[in-house]
């Protein structure tokens, strides 16, 4: 029985962005084996089969040119690396790869931490990039939500913890833009309103629809046996990699009651620990097949 064969396919725990397996692209493999590679060739530090690699993208619903396509796309970013045995090739990530899995791996499972109690201050950022610069405000508007900031109006960005402070004067130097930015830093004043200002800046309405999205694909799963934990394992770690970008982490204060989130960020914790060793030592007897 192959790698492919012993493992199921789950179209019940999907990653939603992923709902039906033809939409399953290009992207989407790049995506699903970039989790992969972090959940289990990044601790290990050992060169992977292709023929194994292939093989759980399959199971998972990847057509086999889109996971060669994925492979290739990913070592022409200088993520990977491959070397030959004979007729075969195996993969190993590179030093700018490992980089990159683990301060994903960072993000994704501390992510889930409990807030810091919250002192009432906010970090407000004016930024002055002309319209006619769009590439620019692009690249400015992703790197800054990615650092959890919102927009409240333009040129204004704002976040409730003012520790980012560093992490976004890299972000302007990186594109330039120190000499038109301005920051300050301290409490809401007595003109307007927090919340106001919270659903101006961002759409928590739609993060939380994720999140329950997510509870949703993830309420009573019960693998049978190691390949379906596996196979669960990948979906649930692919599943929760886009809420560090979707989410900003708002203190307690300012989030709705019930905030789906804290439910979310429990449920992937649970699971994730109680899949974790099964899951390996899945992939361990996959990977060491000759």
């Amino acid at each position: 029985m192959s790698a492919a064969e012993s493992l199921p396919h789950l179209p019940g725990v999907e990653h939603p962005a992923l709902s039906r397996r033809r939409e399953l692209g290009a992207t989407s493999a790049r995506s699903l084996l970039l989790t992969i590679l972090g959940e289990f060739v990044l601790p290990r530090d050992e060169p992977v089969w292709t023929q194994v690699l292939l093989d759980v993208l399959g199971a998972l619903g990847v057509e086999p040119k889109s996971a060669r396509q994925a492979l290739a796309r990913t070592a022409a970013e200088g993520l990977l690396e491959s070397d030959r045995a004979g007729r075969r090739v195996r993969w190993s990530l590179t030093p700018s790869g490992r980089r990159l899995l683990t301060d994903g791996a960072e993000r994704i499972y501390g992510f889930g931490a409990a807030p810091r109690p919250w002192d009432g201050r906010w970090l407000v950022l004016l930024v002055s990039v002309p319209e006619a610069r769009r590439q620019l405000r692009h690249r400015l508007r992703t790197r800054l939500a990615w650092a959890g900031l919102g927009s409240p109006a333009p040129g204004v960005w704002v976040s409730p913890d003012p520790g980012k402070q560093p992490e976004v004067a890299d972000v302007l130097a990186d594109l330039d833009l120190g000499a038109v930015s301005s920051s300050f830093v301290g409490p809401f004043g007595a003109i307007g309103a927090e919340g106001a200002v919270v659903a101006q800046a961002w759409d928590l309405a739609e993060v939380e629809a994720a999140y329950e999205e997510f509870l949703d694909a993830f309420a009573e799963v019960e693998p049978a046996s190691p390949a379906e934990v596996l196979a669960h394992q990948i979906h649930l770690v692919h599943a929760w990699r886009r809420f560090p970008f979707l989410d900003p982490r708002l203190p307690p204060e300012l989030l709705p009651e019930h905030w789906a989130g804290t439910r979310a960020a429990e449920r992937f914790a649970r699971l994730h620990a109680l899949w974790d060793r099964p899951a390996q030592q899945h992939w361990q007897q996959l990977a060491g097949r000759p």
